[in-house]
């Protein structure tokens, strides 16, 4: 209960150290090809974490329903792509291309569970440019 109060009134530095360290990876002379691989890694354990609680077969009957079949193969193909990219190609540049793609392929693939989230999404972008 101490840490909610302490979260929620804004003195909880505990999270800053993990976003730092983070970050530092960027400073590092290996720095990008380390965060393209911890950020896709992450990505992977986010997967496997949703796995574990709904089990393998059902997790993944789910995620090639029609409904979100486009936004599971671009997830997979995006974090594929960034180790790609990091490993046999060796362009920094294009790994972090490719995690901002994984970004916004895992936000729109969770979206995807959420009813009408994705709509709303859609037009909440579209009512911020027009």
């Amino acid at each position: 209960m101490e840490k909610l109060r302490r979260v929620l009134s804004g003195h909880d530095d505990e999270e800053q150290g993990l976003t730092a360290q983070g970050t530092a990876f960027l400073w590092l002379p290996s720095g990008l090809k380390l965060f393209a691989v911890f950020y896709t890694m992450g990505n992977i354990a986010a997967l496997a974490s949703t796995c574990f609680l709904m089990g393998p077969v059902k997790q993944l009957k789910k995620m090639f329903e029609p409904t979100r079949l486009i936004a599971t193969i671009v997830m997979l193909l995006c974090l594929i792509l960034t180790l790609c990219a990091v490993f046999w190609w060796g362009k920094k540049g294009l790994a972090v291309l490719f995690c901002i793609f994984q970004f916004l392929a895992m936000t729109w693939y969770s979206l995807s569970y959420i009813p009408y989230a994705r709509d709303a999404a859609i037009k909440c972008f579209t009512s911020c440019l027009g």
